[in-house]
């Protein structure tokens, strides 16, 4: 049995900076993303999912853990990110899954409404949804957020999040599950991500109020709350700083790895959950979400 506080790598970390939106094969130490640990067990056995961000971090987590449960999946991801997205592939395909690689702009509609129309034509069906794809920035002065910027963080985090669900429902049969990938700073905000906070606190509350409005289609709408988790998206949004202590400030002075979030969105996609919806499961390395 190993000890929370040891169960990854822990700071400080010597990883390039890199630009947005970051590479995981560039990263030192690499991500686990639970290709060694997870075993899966037919939860999702002929389930079909779409993952956004998931060539890399928490979506490459997911996608690996649904496809060991038995689900099919389809990714998305932006063109820069296309190694990443090939290597997860590799890893879906040697699970004996399918997974169908889709590169595009999520903060259009028209490819939200393309990546869920690709899953429907291919695999026949769409059971699951994870919102997760993210952008962020770092900022210590709030006159250095452009409004291009802002504009960006929501409709990559809010909008995409939206025209996702609306297109997917109309697939969606009774038992289906989405998931959006909220944050800790949805209840407590860092002030030098105050654009990001922002989206994370409308993704919990537009969840919630989903989660009412679906509830009779037999949808469920849940959140998952990561506190600082080690993904791309550290060393390419933070300053060098900040990456080499990154988790310091939790209870287990680690960031958590992305192999430590798989069991609670099977958990959410599963049957197993089916009275859960309108839930934020805080996955916070000991830091209180209230």
């Amino acid at each position: 049995m190993t000890h929370p506080m040891q169960a990854g790598p822990r700071p400080p970390f010597h990883t390039p900076a890199q630009t947005p939106p970051g590479l995981e094969s560039d990263m030192t130490p690499r991500p686990d993303f639970g290709e060694t640990s997870y075993a899966g067990s037919g939860k999702l056995k002929g389930k079909v999912a779409l993952i956004t961000g998931g060539d890399s971090g928490i979506g490459r987590a997911v996608a690996l853990a649904f496809a060991r449960e038995g689900a099919d999946v389809l990714i998305s991801y932006l063109a820069e990110e296309e190694s990443d997205a090939q290597a997860t592939v590799r890893l879906i395909e040697g699970e004996g899954r399918s997974c169908v690689p889709l590169p595009g702009d999520i903060c259009k509609e028209a490819h939200c409404v393309a990546l869920v129309e690709a899953a429907v034509s291919r695999f026949g069906k769409l059971d699951i949804l994870v919102n997760n794809a993210a952008f962020q920035a770092t900022h210590k002065d709030l006159a250095e957020i452009t409004e291009e910027e802002f504009d960006r963080t929501f409709r990559t985090n809010v909008y995409a999040n939206f025209f996702l669900c609306k297109a997917a429902v109309a697939h969606m049969k009774p038992g289906s599950s989405i998931i959006s990938t909220a944050s800790v700073n949805a209840d407590k905000p860092n002030a030098t991500l105050v654009a990001y906070a922002a989206t994370k606190g409308a993704i919990q509350n537009m969840s919630g109020g989903m989660a009412q409005l679906l509830a009779e289609k037999g949808i469920r709408v849940n959140c998952v709350a990561p506190g600082p988790f080690w993904t791309p998206l550290i060393p390419s949004t933070m300053p060098p700083d900040k990456v080499k202590e990154f988790g310091m400030q939790t209870p287990m002075k680690r960031p958590g790895q992305p192999a430590e979030l798989q069991a609670v969105y099977v958990l959410l996609a599963s049957d197993q959950a089916s009275y859960i919806s309108g839930a934020t499961i805080p996955v916070t390395g000991g830091v209180p979400f209230i």
